[in-house]
């Protein structure tokens, strides 16, 4: 059955690849404007789905729609639809001495998986910037999710109906085991595999595939107050950072302070208090922090490299770069760090040692987004070095092939 369900993927994007990059755009744009028409549909399945989790999850932030997060959603596909077609760009050529033409060209995978948790807009995301780099989608939402993804694919099912596409150009597969466990064997029908979710899916999808994977999602994110940090600056580059959107990849999870700025710490955390932020300090942070900021614990090392996905931070002492640096090297995932200085010799170095797709001087890790990056929406956070890493946008789900000119020349050797 799921064979069958593959191929006819297969099939469809074959026929996208045949789609003039403009007819591309007019679907995008179409779909938007259908996206937007029909929240209602949207939010009655996405409401079904809330009320069948707790409020206290840290996926329901994920999980929960309204009108402005989708309207938000529209205006991403809208950003999509405008960019330059990323297929077709010549990315190198030159001529050999014998005068044969080489050209390395950008094309599309073909058929892209993409295994997610609670997050509806992903569905959205990841289909305008698939389609829009020429590759049919094959998605695996999680249970949590499933009638918020199912009105949100009958929204595409039939946009692609009115603009002459095959339906098989989005596929939605139920959120079973047993259909995971075949997309991640289904070599030859499903060129590329995307997981985004938690940090137990990632190994999961990358210990199990035979499909070709890339990892996204899973985000262990610090900041670095040096020294010569800006409390200012600070203050509301931790705030933002913590608490925009806590159950997001880019969210800040550890807090690393100079042992020098200990006095200063209660006014760089204690806007977090006002969002109910619990702090987990190590001993000189917890004595700098006592009887100043009231949501406070004791660090444990499972609290080092931990991902809280929640109001929940880590605070632990250094006492210099070189500690930090240490500390980001070895409980970071790769993901997004920060320093916040005024010294110019410790951001650069900072920038240069610090091992992780995604490094700021003096910003918030909030911005590691491929809409903040100008990519439009993104079909995750790379954490890994091959292919792809950070923001994967247009580009990012391309490959590209050769293609050599001659003029009937042979080889002699």
């Amino acid at each position: 059955m799921l064979n069958d369900i593959l191929i006819a993927a297969r099939e469809a994007s074959r026929r996208l690849n045949l789609t003039e990059h403009a007819d591309t755009d007019k679907l995008l744009e179409r779909l938007a404007e259908n996206t937007v028409r029909r929240t209602g549909e949207i939010l009655t399945a996405n409401k079904h789905d809330l009320e069948r989790m707790e409020r206290n999850n840290p996926k329901y932030d994920r999980l929960m729609l309204n009108a402005d997060r989708i309207e938000a959603i529209a205006d991403g596909i809208r950003k999509v639809a405008s960019l330059p077609s990323p297929l077709g760009v010549t990315l190198d050529q030159w001529t050999r001495p014998n005068g044969m033409r080489i050209s390395k060209v950008s094309v599309p995978f073909g058929v892209i998986g993409v295994i997610y948790e609670a997050r509806p807009n992903v569905t959205l995301d990841v289909f305008s910037l698939c389609v829009k780099s020429g590759s049919a989608v094959v998605l695996k939402g999680g249970s949590d999710a499933q009638q918020s993804n199912e009105a949100i694919v009958r929204i595409i099912a039939d946009t692609l109906a009115e603009c002459g596409l095959p339906a098989e150009t989005v596929t939605l597969l139920p959120p079973s085991h047993q259909a995971t466990a075949e997309m991640l064997n289904a070599t030859g029908l499903i060129d590329l595999i995307i997981p985004r979710g938690g940090r137990a899916l990632i190994d999961f999808v990358r210990n199990n595939s035979r499909v070709p994977v890339i990892e996204t999602g899973a985000g262990v994110c610090s900041c670095y107050f040096h020294t010569a940090g800006d409390i200012a600056k600070g203050r509301n580059i931790i705030l933002n950072a913590k608490t925009r959107r806590v159950s997001v990849c880019n969210a800040l999870d550890a807090l690393i302070i100079d042992r020098a700025r200990l006095a200063d710490l209660p006014a760089l955390v204690g806007p977090l208090a006002e969002k109910n932020v619990t702090i987990y300090a190590d001993p000189e942070a917890y004595a700098a922090l006592d009887g100043s900021y009231p949501l406070l614990e004791h660090a444990t090392d499972d609290d080092r490299g931990r991902e809280y996905m929640d109001y929940k931070m880590a605070v632990f002492t250094v006492s210099d770069i070189d500690e930090a640096l240490a500390y980001i090297a070895r409980y970071s995932s790769r993901h997004s760090e920060s320093i916040v200085s005024e010294d110019a010799d410790a951001c650069r170095r900072f920038m240069h040692e610090v091992d992780a797709a995604c490094v700021y001087t003096n910003l918030p890790t909030s911005f590691t987004d491929g809409g903040q990056f100008g990519f439009g929406a993104e079909i995750g956070i790379s954490t890994q070095k091959l292919h792809a890493r950070g923001p994967m946008g247009l580009h990012e789900i391309t490959t590209y092939k050769y293609l050599i000119e001659g003029n009937g020349q042979v080889r002699n050797s």
